[in-house]
């Protein structure tokens, strides 16, 4: 089901030409920032990968992944990745990445079953890193000191593009704001999680939920989170568990809560095997990616995605991720976005 917010008296601020300009700066200055911040090299990867190795990730849980037959494998099926969170832990042992340093890439992808709106789109481009840690820096402290790292390259961005466009004044703030979903929800016991992460963005600008995927005190997680990459269980410093979490932040132009990245420390084996437990997916145990971490051959990690359209659309002011990449509509949106001067690409 779709879902489409149309800010009244909308008007892009940038014409087509400087759109597509600003959209190659934006990308071009954030990687070359976030590499710079957490020591990551570019590596090249895959569209899709073999299915049964568990390489591909689930995200929450549910999502279909889109699959073909390879011809010349004997019909052997391929996945269009979801994101590259194992496929990113391979490589790190591959490449014998050395701690405090790490890997990112372009990730694009497909989801079909995403509900397509202003957020979300069929195609998924991201910037994907991975960063290998020691067993000292699984902590919220070290968490915490990546997300502020991130959060540098992208206020750093948008003082930029704003000096470029001066048309588009810089609305995030200085600092982001922690904060466990088990406060959010204490916090904001009436509203749902998505009420709650708008609520806790307006009134901060910028913040990172902690645990996302753990069970909270009402029986429910914030959101899903898939077993076997995040480390969602593991009981942390602030007395709750979870060294995971969101960066999110306020949209000014659609007026609401704005997720820019996913990202944690990686479960270790005992983490994997207590959350694919919680989970009721044991049997995922046997699977390659798996294996490989439950026989020490993949090394401890911190990573996370962070939306590449979603970084040009907030920076840009732009009401739809279809004013920054191309994509496929349903015709009853493309032709209220078109009514409201929103000019989809």
């Amino acid at each position: 089901m779709s879902y489409l917010i149309l800010p009244p008296n909308y008007r892009p601020l940038l014409d087509a030409k400087q759109t597509e300009q600003g959209i190659k700066q934006i990308k071009d200055f954030f990687q070359q920032n976030l590499s710079t911040e957490l020591r990551l090299r570019r590596v090249t990867a895959p569209l899709f990968v073999l299915k049964g190795l568990g390489i591909n990730d689930d995200l929450n849980g549910v999502e279909r992944a889109v699959n073909f037959p390879i011809k010349d494998m004997g019909d052997a099926r391929a996945e269009v990745v979801h994101s590259l969170a194992k496929w990113k832990r391979l490589t790190l042992a591959e490449y014998a990445v050395q701690p405090g340093y790490g890997i990112y890439t372009d990730m694009n992808a497909i989801r079909a079953d995403e509900e397509l709106g202003n957020l979300h789109s069929l195609y998924v481009d991201q910037w994907d890193w991975e960063r290998v840690i020691r067993p000292a820096d699984r902590t919220l402290d070290y968490l915490r000191r990546i997300v502020r790292r991130i959060y540098a390259a992208m206020l750093r961005t948008e003082y930029m593009i704003s000096e470029v466009y001066p048309q588009l004044t810089p609305s995030l703030p200085d600092e982001i704001h922690f904060i466990h979903s088990e406060e959010l929800l204490q916090r904001y016991p009436d509203l749902s999680a998505k009420e709650r992460e708008h609520a806790i963005a307006r009134e901060y600008g910028a913040v990172f939920i902690i645990g996302i995927g753990g069970q909270l005190s009402d029986g429910q997680p914030h959101d899903l989170r898939a077993p076997d990459y995040d480390d969602w269980s593991t009981p942390n410093s602030d007395g709750f568990k979870g060294l995971n979490g969101d960066i999110i932040v306020w949209n000014e132009t659609l007026g609401r809560s704005f997720e820019l990245s996913s990202m944690g420390i990686r479960v270790d084996k005992e983490s994997m095997l207590r959350q694919l437990r919680l989970c009721g997916q044991e049997a995922r145990e046997a699977l390659y990616f798996h294996q490989r971490l439950l026989r020490d051959e993949l090394p401890l990690s911190v990573g996370g995605g962070i939306g590449q359209s979603r970084l040009c659309m907030l920076l840009l002011k732009k009401a739809h991720i279809g004013e920054i990449q191309a994509s496929i509509w349903p015709e009853d949106m493309v032709s209220q976005c078109a009514a409201a001067g929103i000019p989809l690409i």
